[in-house]
């Protein structure tokens, strides 16, 4: 509001806790409703965006002028369930611009999309967890996916959470479909012809979400790094500018376009046409090429309803035979989809290092 005029020295001269919280750099509207459904479920408080206190103390970053953070803000409000008081403006420091979002304590449980954040000292966390499955199934290794996705979670970035989010999804699936996923043992593919089908698609939709993770991310790391959209090889048209109602939604644009110039399940390809990810260096070859062969069953099963074709013998020579049914235990689709999303977790990590990305 152009009333608002924070007490920035005072603000900064505290350290994060219930009723503050720092971040680095501008997220992603996502991130941003949960920060403040999370304060305004508490005590209310202040976001600060160009600070940056990882270290143990506060650093003054600035935002980039190349964006605006009124969009960002305006899009996560939208994700709120209901609006609490707030109130927002820049305001300067030490010659660089910051960003104050202060949120007032809500009589009203402020929900993003159907989960109600709290404030836990200085971690931001889901008060109203979804009924899982998961805690009813009685196969260890599924347990064992799920509480590997809950350590993921912690300090991720909104990429990555949705990626956790989506697997965790599947596996309540697989946790309350054992007669029809493994009927026999889960070291072997069902019997069940609706069984087979869902495992396809299960699995499919899970190979799916790397790449969706990889695109998501490359968001947040623009929105942390915009002067990383500036460069010669990379060129848009007007019109696509247009198209898109503010920044946000070009940035997602370009991301996703980015993505799909390149063949469906070319990771390899994905990563050095993007040097936000290649300067990672955190995927060595050998597993580009292990994600590449998982991506290659995931084709099958979408385009080939899992009969082996030509096309796949050339990444597994001497493991089938044409018009083979490609088949999948519960065993092999855990291990597969375990992989992805240490893959994502490794990625996440060395990400959030390099770009300073915001998390809850």
């Amino acid at each position: 509001m152009s009333t608002f005029n924070p007490d920035i020295t005072s603000i900064i001269s505290q350290p994060e806790s219930e009723v503050l919280e720092y971040k680095a750099v501008l997220p992603p509207s996502r991130t941003l409703a949960q920060l403040i459904s999370g304060l305004a479920n508490t005590s209310g408080g202040n976001i600060v965006l160009g600070v940056n206190d990882s270290t143990g103390k506060v650093e003054i970053n600035g935002l980039s002028e190349d964006f605006r953070a009124n969009s960002i803000l305006h899009k996560a409000i939208d994700l709120l369930s209901a609006r609490p008081e707030i109130n927002y403006a820049y305001s300067k420091y030490q010659n660089k611009n910051l960003y104050v979002i202060q949120v007032s304590a809500s009589t009203t449980p402020i929900s993003v999309e159907g989960k109600i954040y709290v404030r836990q000292g200085t971690s931001t966390i889901v008060s109203n967890p979804t009924q899982s499955s998961i805690s009813n199934s009685t196969y260890s290794q599924i347990k064992e996916a799920a509480q590997k996705l809950l350590e993921y979670n912690q300090n991720s970035t909104a990429a990555m959470s949705k990626f956790n989010d989506h697997y965790k999804s599947v596996l309540n699936i697989v946790a309350d479909l054992k007669k029809v996923l493994y009927t026999d043992s889960p070291s072997t593919p069902t019997t069940n012809e609706e069984g087979r089908i869902l495992m396809r698609i299960l699995f499919s939709s899970c190979a799916d979400n790397i790449e969706t993770y990889l695109s998501d991310l490359l968001y947040e790391i623009y929105l942390a790094k915009p002067e990383s959209l500036k460069t010669k090889e990379q060129t848009v048209t007007i019109k696509e500018v247009l198209d898109c109602s503010d920044i946000q939604e070009f940035i997602i644009y370009y991301a996703k376009k980015k993505l799909s110039k390149l063949q469906r399940g070319s990771i390899k390809g994905f990563i050095s046409e993007n040097k936000q990810l290649s300067s990672l260096n955190v995927i060595s070859q050998a597993k580009e090429e292990h994600i590449d062969k998982i991506l290659q069953i995931r084709h099958l099963y979408a385009h080939k309803n899992g009969i082996v074709d030509e096309k796949f013998l050339q990444h597994f020579p001497d493991e089938y035979a044409i018009n083979d049914s490609h088949e999948m235990s519960l065993d092999t689709f855990l291990t597969h989809i375990n992989y992805l999303a240490s893959i994502a977790n490794t990625i996440d990590k060395a990400a959030i290092q390099k770009y300073n990305l915001a998390t809850l």
